[in-house]
């Protein structure tokens, strides 16, 4: 189909029609357009010095994130045009996720198909890459072990071949020690294939010992001790991002001692009986309004560097809330900047009480304050 104009050249006022009209007619290589500005739907290309990698889950809570900081969003629940839209105005990329069984992968066809899947549906959708987040058990040395490094390795070059600019992103563990649910990667080999590897430093209360004592979701000297041992591998720094929680766990206490020790009790059916399962996951939003109910207010725990709370239910049973705050986030991100890390993130960012109260838009505003190296 051939789109006349007339006198050879096109009025300025009817190129943007002109582009919508391609693009709807299937003659660009991707939907059309949701932007009101066409140039929005271009892939964000430029790369910024610090990396705020943000992860969110669904809703409109992104319009009250801080975009200041954000260089990358990563669409964990269903995808929105506006906030691509958005994201893009803000010059943010704006990435899709990426999950399938590591039995799939060891078939190279299977691989290339879910690889072209990703690609066609990052460009009908403007996206800007993937983060690849498969979070399976993987022995050493396995087929699956060689197989995922390919995967990667494969997925970053079709991307940035298909999509010049793109960003291809993996997500570990706190620890390249096969301390998570046996996921024992090739993680050299990943971090070498992608732009760089974003570390989930939370959930890492599992079994200590043999009792069941509630502590923090994200210790500062496990966490770190994680970071120390990915560079210790050959790890640039400039290919980690550092993963926050925005969330904590609730426990419920067997017994709570006068020294803040809440024992809780086993899950039998659980390969770690007293592993962070034993709490529920409770969102800061939630834990913040229920500070004032509570029996202490805000703790600190001096050797795990991370507050707590307690409080009582209905039923008269005690409880005990650890999570991540301010405080004990900016200590993560002085190392963040001390070793030169490429840069922080969290999950995930739908965790905030973004609400125009004056309190929660405080508590808001210092929990993003806090991601800002000083």
């Amino acid at each position: 189909m051939r789109l006349w104009l007339g006198g050879g050249h096109a009025r300025s006022w009817l190129l943007p029609l002109v582009a919508r009209l391609s693009l709807s007619l299937g003659l660009g290589s991707s939907s059309a357009c949701p932007c009101e500005d066409l140039a929005l739907c271009n892939p964000v290309s430029a790369t910024r010095g610090f990396e705020v990698f943000v992860f969110d889950v669904g809703g409109k809570t992104w319009k009250f994130y801080d975009w200041s900081q954000i260089t990358t969003v990563a669409i964990f629940g269903k995808y929105d045009s506006e906030l691509m839209c958005y994201a893009h105005s803000k010059g943010s990329r704006v990435v899709l996720k990426g999950n399938v069984s590591e039995k799939e992968i060891v078939f190279p066809a299977r691989r290339a198909a879910w690889i072209k899947q990703k690609i066609d549906i990052a460009k009908n959708q403007h996206m800007d890459g993937i983060n690849i987040d498969i979070e399976q058990r993987v022995k050493r040395k396995s087929s699956e072990y060689y197989a995922l490094t390919a995967l990667v390795k494969e997925t970053t070059e079709a991307f940035h071949k298909d999509i010049p600019g793109s960003q291809v992103t993996f997500d570990v563990s706190w620890s390249p020690e096969c301390t998570n649910h046996d996921r024992c990667y090739n993680y050299t080999g990943i971090a070498d294939s992608c732009d760089f590897v974003f570390v989930m430093s939370y959930d890492e209360g599992n079994q200590v010992g043999s009792k069941c004592i509630a502590r923090a979701n994200a210790p500062y000297n496990q966490t770190i001790s994680g970071y120390d041992s990915y560079i210790r591998m050959g790890i640039s720094p400039k290919k980690l991002v550092m993963g926050v929680p925005w969330y904590g766990y609730d426990y419920t206490c067997l017994s709570l001692s006068k020294a803040h020790v809440c024992s809780f009790a086993k899950l039998l059916s659980q390969r770690l009986p007293c592993s962070k399962a034993s709490g529920h996951q409770v969102s800061y939003k939630i834990i913040m309004n229920s500070e004032t109910n509570s029996l202490s207010g805000i703790l600190w725990d001096k050797e795990q560097k991370a507050p707590y709370l307690e409080y009582k239910d209905t039923n008269g049973t005690f409880h005990q809330v650890w999570f991540d705050d301010p405080r004990s986030i900016s200590l993560k991100t002085a190392y963040v900047k001390e070793r030169g890390l490429r840069g922080i993130g969290m999950w995930h960012a739908n965790c905030l009480d973004y609400s125009r109260g004056s309190a929660a838009q405080e508590q808001t505003k210092v929990m993003w304050e806090a991601l800002k190296p000083k």
